[in-house]
């Protein structure tokens, strides 16, 4: 019943998810057919163009209409590019799905292990001085640490070259070597926060009664703390990731633009200007879709490895209570 719920309420927001997407743009001043013919256009042309692309029609219409299309993969003709929406969305989106994958990795490989090193000296001048340095990068917004990396690993040390990106069909060694820069200034900000998070955990399961009596046992620190307390304390981490992941994929959209990489984040800001509302529509429908699924994902992780967790109409069961007590 639980799953059962849950699919029905995945369903039911990713169908308001498309709502949002197509409606938002409906209200939005601006005439795409306007843009796209210029001031010199006759009315008799605009209006012909509007007629063309479905302006004309209600807009209750229009979206039965696109979600007609969403649920066969059509986004409609892009008015700007005079391509089909899905075959631009193909070309840019395996981009920023390596970029936001590169970021994520990068978090969990160095901020997990590092908040790990940290609690096996609790409090000492390693545990301090990272401390410190999380809560600085914590405020930093990824697109800023993009042009600090920019300046000091680009135009600085050189040791990337700035603007020379190159798509993985071409070199793929001189893609991964130009996107690890980019995927720091995304991971940095959001591994910090995971690593504080991570760290608070560990804490407070290192305070329990069950780490008392492993270590009265004779277990040291160290092993009681990556046998017994990590496990606990990742449980509700794998939510905060969860949350941490649809943050890395919408930042990588504005990071592509710092980076100048051709993603999904270029294609937006050129179909917004544009008033290209078929691409802006796919590209927000494809964020919206990829957080709720993400959401949706984690929620699922989260009772597979811990059973304990059991909702029934909003309210915990009697098993949960127990557990409580």
């Amino acid at each position: 019943m639980y799953y059962v719920k849950k699919i029905i309420a995945l369903i039911a927001t990713l169908l308001l998810v498309t709502m949002l997407s197509f409606f938002a743009f409906s209200v939005i001043p601006g005439d795409a057919a306007a843009i796209k013919l210029g001031t010199e256009a006759s009315p008799e042309q605009l209006e012909a163009l509007r007629e063309e692309m479905g302006l004309n029609e209600n807009v209750a219409v229009r979206y039965v209409k696109w979600l007609g299309g969403v649920f066969k993969g059509d986004f409609g003709k892009s008015s700007y590019y005079s391509k089909p929406v899905s075959e631009l969305m193909s070309e840019k989106l395996p981009v920023t799905m390596l970029l936001s994958f590169i970021a994520l990795l990068l978090i969990v490989i160095i901020f997990i292990p590092l908040a790990v090193l940290m609690m096996i000296k609790e409090n000492g001048v390693f545990d301090r001085l990272i401390m410190l340095l999380s809560r600085v990068m914590m405020a930093v917004p990824a697109f800023f640490l993009g042009l600090i990396i920019i300046l000091v690993f680009g135009f600085g040390l050189k040791i990337f070259s700035v603007g020379g990106y190159v798509s993985p069909g071409e070199d793929f060694a001189g893609f991964l070597g130009f996107m690890i820069f980019p995927a720091l200034a995304i991971a940095i900000p959001k591994g910090t926060q995971t690593l504080v998070f991570l760290r608070s955990n560990i804490i407070r399961e290192l305070r329990k009664d069950y780490v008392r009596t492993l270590r009265a046992a004779g277990l040291s620190k160290k092993r009681v703390l990556v046998h017994h307390a990590l496990k606990n304390a990742m449980l509700p981490t794998i939510t905060f990731i969860g949350l941490v992941a649809a943050e890395v994929l919408a930042g990588s959209v504005i990071v592509e633009q710092v980076f100048g990489i051709p993603g999904l984040g270029k294609l937006l800001v050129h179909s917004v200007t544009a008033r290209d509302y078929n691409v802006t529509q796919a590209i927000v429908l494809y964020i919206g879709t990829a957080v709720v699924l993400i959401n949706f994902t984690v929620d699922m992780l989260y009772r597979l490895f811990d059973p304990t967790v059991r909702v029934s109409g909003g309210k915990k069961t009697k098993d949960d209570k127990q557990t409580e007590v």
